[in-house]
């Protein structure tokens, strides 16, 4: 039976261009489960942006002497960019700049100040002394008030995992310029998320199918949940909807709170520009609807605790009960897929100091689906895990060339230059009956795991079946029946082999969607196997300035299941799926990390 997937992808910041690191949390991972549950039959909403509000964007916009609006167009569309050259299949990536989302916004809060979980009080800010604005609180480190790490964060330690104020830090510091920021009091809105706590807490304890360290790490917060400020003094962000409030150009709502909504106005947006303004209702409230939020591991306490609560506040669901908002009841997250950090060459991926590897650069000199195979193969999926050059290379050359690659190229170049076409299938054999059926049974184990994101045991499986048809392959060697009556075997072998290979194609579609529909026109397929994003330029809806999204046509020929090849459909010659990388490529990307 069908169900209605919401995809809800981490919203990448918008003041500079993304790192691997940042897509091997958010974008491949989301991608590659979003493509299996369209060809398992499922409809999916695979919905994001770009995050463009708070200081960080003005500090840089600064630094690069632009306005904040300039620096969010500059790096919303080459993020968007990016991410469509990495294949990703949003059915909408957008902006947090659109009307749309700060009427979406406005509304949430609006609500929950009407049911009594968001209120005023009073807090001190922390204002860098050189500049008079509100520092964010992940701009100010400190030795953490609970387990003495020095490098907490003003939001957040991440070495005991408990929620901070800035103000709680001792010795706190701007991140920006080391200074010690002052802490000023001031008027601001509060969400009440001790009003929450047991209606989370219930929810929480109903995850059973969680990855288990995001689910205690998620049920620990809850031990100490205090009320968390969703306004700032900024003049960079959402206006706050209240009378006496809404024009005033030294109060926004706060960048976190009107990001996680996103996943909502983003649903919305989609809807209207489809044509079918109550479409995104099937995502946030059919009872057959499930709701899988991908990130890293940093972003968990905003998925599994923030907005959670947002959205039982919006349904009435604190404490104590109050009445849902307009749009109506919305469905909690179904699943908090998180993974976990990503260095380079032993060293955290900073930008600042250059240890980075830019997503364009990697597009560019190596392509989308060899990037795609070592973030899902290798990727954090369930701890830290380091890049290196040398893995990299040694899994495109033994992996994607010497493997899948191979068994392309070879069962191909067979069958173009003994047959022509695909050959007709005469009695099977033991071998030719035991690899098929191996084959067909890896659809329904691959698919198990993909739809619980467990990409890397996937991966493992996909290959294995690769391993066995080009064991397969060898072990008969077609190329040696040559006699006359020997051809009747050779057409059994060959048309197992590329069945083969047209199976293995389709499970390794939602890792490898360009190179599936490559092997799926060389195999004579017609139309679009598995559909790319498309950067679109569109109007705001309400009446804002244009900007770029991305959209998708994944209606396509792609679906999960073995499907029998037909005989006599010509077979040119192949061409190679991937380029062989020479070790030399090791040394010369470390130098050009050292250089940069």
């Amino acid at each position: 039976m069908s169900r209605n997937i919401l995809t809800a992808v981490a919203w990448p910041y918008a003041n500079g261009p993304r790192h691997i690191g940042h897509v091997a949390g958010f974008g491949v991972p989301s991608d590659v489960f979003s493509r299996y549950q369209r060809m398992a039959g499922n409809k999916v909403l695979m919905v994001s942006g770009t995050d463009e509000h708070g200081t960080p964007i003005q500090v840089q916009a600064d630094r690069e002497g632009v306005t904040a609006r300039q620096l969010a167009d500059r790096y919303n569309r080459v993020i968007a960019e990016d991410l469509q050259g990495l294949g990703l299949s949003y059915d909408l990536f957008t902006r947090t700049t659109t009307r749309n989302h700060y009427a979406v916004v406005q509304e949430m809060f609006t609500t929950l100040y009407a049911n009594g979980y968001i209120v005023e009080r009073l807090q001190k800010s922390a204002i860098s002394p050189s500049t008079g604005r509100t520092l964010p609180d992940r701009y100010i480190e400190g030795t953490c008030p609970i387990c003495g790490y020095d490098g907490a964060r003003g939001d957040q330690c991440d070495n005991c995992g408990n929620q901070l104020d800035p103000q709680d830090l001792r010795n706190p510091r701007s991140k920006i310029n080391g200074e010690t920021p002052l802490f000023v009091e001031s008027p601001q809105f509060f969400l009440e998320l001790p009003a929450f706590a047991e209606a989370l807490g219930s929810w929480l304890q109903a995850r059973t199918d969680w990855r288990p360290n995001v689910l205690k790490f998620s049920q620990n917060l809850l031990e100490d949940l205090k009320p968390r400020a969703i306004t700032r003094d900024l003049d960079w962000g959402v206006p706050i909807p209240l009378p006496g409030w809404e024009d005033r150009g030294d109060k926004r709502i706060y960048v976190w709170f009107d990001a996680v909504i996103g996943y909502l106005s983003a649903s919305v947006e989609w809807a209207r520009r489809t044509g079918d303004p109550d479409a995104w209702r099937a995502f946030w409230q059919s009872p057959d609807a499930d709701g899988y939020y991908f990130m890293g591991k940093d972003n968990v306490v905003f998925h599994s605790v923030i907005w959670p609560a947002i959205l039982l506040g919006y349904n009435g669901e604190g404490t104590p009960p109050a009445t849902a908002g307009p749009l109506g009841k919305l469905a909690l997250p179904s699943e908090v897929v998180s993974s976990e950090f990503l260095t380079m060459e032993g060293r955290k991926f900073s930008s600042s100091r250059q240890v980075v590897i830019y997503v364009r650069d990697m597009l560019e000199r190596y392509g989308a689906d060899p990037l795609r195979y070592y973030l899902a193969a290798a990727g954090p999926e369930s701890s830290d895990t380091d890049f290196t050059w040398d893995q990299f290379v040694t899994r495109n050359n033994s992996e994607l060339v010497a493997g899948w690659g191979n068994l392309v190229n070879r069962s191909l170049s067979l069958v173009s230059k003994n047959v022509g076409r695909i050959p007709e299938a005469g009695e099977l054999l033991g071998p030719d009956k035991e690899v098929l059926a191996g084959s067909q049974a890896a659809f329904a184990t691959i698919g198990e795991l993909l739809g619980r994101s467990q990409q890397k045991a996937a991966v493992t499986e996909a290959m294995r079946v690769v391993g066995e048809a080009n064991k397969y392959l060898s072990d008969q060697a077609p190329w040696k029946l040559k006699d006359e009556g020997d051809r009747a075997r050779r057409d059994t072998v060959l048309h197992v082999a590329l069945q083969l290979v047209d199976d293995a194609k389709t499970l390794l579609t939602p890792i490898l969607p360009a190179s599936s529909d490559e092997v799926h026109r060389m195999l004579g397929g017609t139309g679009v196997w598995s559909g790319q994003p498309e950067l679109r330029e569109v109007e705001d809806l309400d009446g804002g300035p244009s900007y770029p999204v991305l959209m998708g046509d994944y209606d396509t020929e792609a679906v999960w299941e073995s499907r029998p090849l037909r005989a006599g459909v010509e077979i040119a010659p192949p061409t190679p799926l991937f380029t062989k990388l020479d070790p030399s490529v090791v040394d010369e990307e470390l130098a050009r990390l050292e250089r940069e």
